[in-house]
């Protein structure tokens, strides 16, 4: 089945060619200042002057300020005295409407322990899934990210509000089977009604949005977990992923209840029922990876699956999945944030510390690790490393900037490690997708932020006022603020 790829980038404010003395991440001075610039690829750091051209979207440029400079004169130049330019964060796993749950559920563990039939998000109006995904998308751009792999069901209802946010989308219809009714009272069902809806909405989800906005858009196959997918609509997705020539991502191993379903039901460890349904390989990005045996990690590197590295709410939920081992054995390793946040600062700060702590090493990771793993480990896992990832001639010009001469990041001897270890999202002043601006000197321009926020938080008290006044005999841990 052909694609149809349909529609234009949104109207964002266009920079025929940008001169700035920047590389990545490499702190800025002014054209006529030396610096020193930093790459993710050998050599990692010289001496000199350094400058990046943007033209039509993409890095044409990138080599000594006077030689950018005089190779295009008519450029708006900006002025990168005390910045630092790094790549574009990339968010391997989110879903954007449980910013929702923010306060709540980041304490109640996995599965939560909160005892409703269902969550917010079936109480959501479309009105409200827009205006939850859009405060996602700001905090993301607030805080260096350029693209998001965003995994919901009925994506469509807020699709177009996120494309006109600039970001570069992955959009995965997220899918399964089980009956969740039966599945409560411990009944394990696959109605072929559930099988067929879902590969309906992810058919219609690829074939309006895949290409979409110049490309920018882009999509997924998203079967959700092994637990909740039959062995048909696991072979089925990879079949529709090949069909149209994009990725898989599915969620492993983030819970023991997962594990202990998947044994009963199937009679093996979730990753080998995975493989043996045709749902790893080295297009999946398998999420959160935690509880994996060591005959788990050896299969997801024999088949070069990749891995989106979720730490901070892994954290939360008080777990730590094994990233080196994964990275060891051939494993992509990519990073996400996965629930009620979207500062990717703060997951590779996280990343570092839970690794470290992990392996009891007061060395490994490096700081320089977790950002290859957020910038080109996630492009990679998502199948974009020849377009974003890295600051590099031809490539899109995806990229942040942050103001690095703030208190807690000079001096900057290592900013790579400063931004890892101390960096904010208050940090970041500036942020290019296509090399258009998202955000440009403090102010999101893609985004009316005041709105947002503002909608979000009376929309955020009325969404859980009205869970609780559905089901009053439920248990709730928590005393609401009183109604305003």
């Amino acid at each position: 089945m052909a694609l149809r790829r349909i529609g234009k980038p949104a109207p964002l404010r266009r920079v025929k060619s940008v001169i700035a003395p920047v590389s990545a991440p490499l702190p800025i001075p002014s054209v006529q200042q030396t610096g020193f610039y930093y790459n993710l690829t050998p050599p990692a750091v010289r001496s000199g002057r350094a400058a990046l051209a943007i033209q039509g979207g993409r890095i044409v440029g990138l080599g000594p300020s006077e030689e950018m400079a005089a190779q295009y004169p008519d450029s708006e130049i900006v002025d990168g005295r005390g910045k630092a330019v790094f790549p574009g964060l990339l968010n391997a796993h989110t879903h954007l409407l449980k910013t929702a749950n923010r306060g709540i559920q980041e304490d109640l563990g996995f599965p939560t322990t909160l005892g409703f039939p269902e969550d917010i998000r079936a109480l959501m109006s479309e009105d409200e899934e827009n205006v939850f995904a859009l405060l996602g998308a700001l905090e993301a751009i607030r805080c260096g990210t350029t693209c998001v792999l965003e995994i919901e069901q009925d994506i469509s209802h807020y699709a177009q509000g996120l494309e006109k946010t600039g970001l570069r989308l992955v959009l995965a219809e997220y899918i399964e089977d089980l009956d969740p009714e039966e599945a409560r009272n411990g009944v394990y069902s696959y109605p072929q009604r559930l099988l067929e809806g879902g590969l309906q909405r992810s058919a219609d989800l690829i074939e309006t949005w895949h290409g979409r906005a110049g490309g920018r858009v882009t999509c997924m196959m998203s079967p959700a977990t092994p637990e909740t997918c039959s062995p048909e609509l696991l072979q089925r997705s990879r079949d529709m992923a090949e069909r149209y020539d994009i990725g898989f991502t599915v969620h492993l191993s983030e819970s023991y209840d997962e594990i202990q379903a998947v044994m009963q039901v199937r009679g093996v460890r979730p990753t080998q029922y995975l493989h043996a349904n045709g749902a790893l390989g080295p297009r999946v990005v398998a999420a959160h990876c935690r509880y994996l045996d060591d005959s788990e990690i050896a299969l997801m590197g024999q088949t070069r699956t990749a891995v989106s590295f979720n730490p901070a709410i892994a954290a939360r939920r008080g777990v730590a999945a094994p990233a080196r081992e994964l990275q060891a054995v051939g494993c992509t390793i990519g990073m996400g944030s996965d629930n009620m946040d979207e500062n990717m600062i703060e997951v590779m700060r996280t990343g570092l510390f839970a690794e470290r702590v992990r392996l009891n090493s007061q060395m490994d990771p490096q700081p320089e690790d977790v950002l290859e793993w957020a910038t080109r480990g996630s492009a990679r896992a998502l199948g974009l490393e020849e377009q974003v990832g890295s600051i590099e001639v031809g490539k899109k010009a995806d990229l942040f900037i942050i103001d690095a001469m703030r208190p807690h990041l000079v001096p900057n001897l290592r900013i790579v490690s400063a931004l890892v270890h101390n960096g904010q999202g208050a940090d970041v002043v500036s942020v290019m997708v296509d090399g258009r601006w998202l955000m440009r000197d403090g102010r999101v321009l893609t985004i009316d932020e005041a709105d947002v926020v503002r909608r979000a938080e009376e929309m955020g008290h009325s969404l859980w006022r009205r869970l609780l006044d559905r089901y009053p005999d439920v248990p709730f841990p928590f005393t609401l603020p009183p109604r305003g």
